[in-house]
């Protein structure tokens, strides 16, 4: 017998859906902050659900491209190479500053809400 997922479980999978669906359009060379996608899904406080969402994403969703609110790499120890994330930044012609952080300034990205 299947066994149907819960409201709770159900409004979980809805809100990561929605993650996946802003992080895949991050563009090349851009990145985006957990939360501005949090934003972007219409739960600004859910920062923290964005990285939990990312964590267990597929390997077609560019997490790489999800930095914090200043920058940093936050995200790193989840892609198994602690150099992957920046090397694939980099790749992409992701800029840092002297303290390792993405610059900001030049390749943020902050997506709209969908309607």
């Amino acid at each position: 017998m299947k066994k149907t997922k819960s409201p709770k479980d159900r409004k979980k999978q809805d809100f990561f859906n929605k993650v996946y669906d802003v992080a895949k359009r991050i563009p090349y060379g851009k990145v985006t902050t957990y939360g501005h996608i949090a934003e972007a899904c219409g739960i600004k406080s859910s920062a923290r659900t964005v990285g939990w969402a990312l964590n267990g994403c597929e390997l077609d969703i560019p997490a790489h491209r999800v930095v914090n609110r200043y920058g940093a790499l936050t995200g790193k120890i989840h892609f198994g190479d602690p150099n992957l994330m920046e090397d694939l930044l980099r790749n992409e012609g992701v800029e840092f500053d002297e303290n390792g952080c993405v610059k900001l300034e030049k390749h943020l990205w902050i997506p709209k809400r969908k309607k």
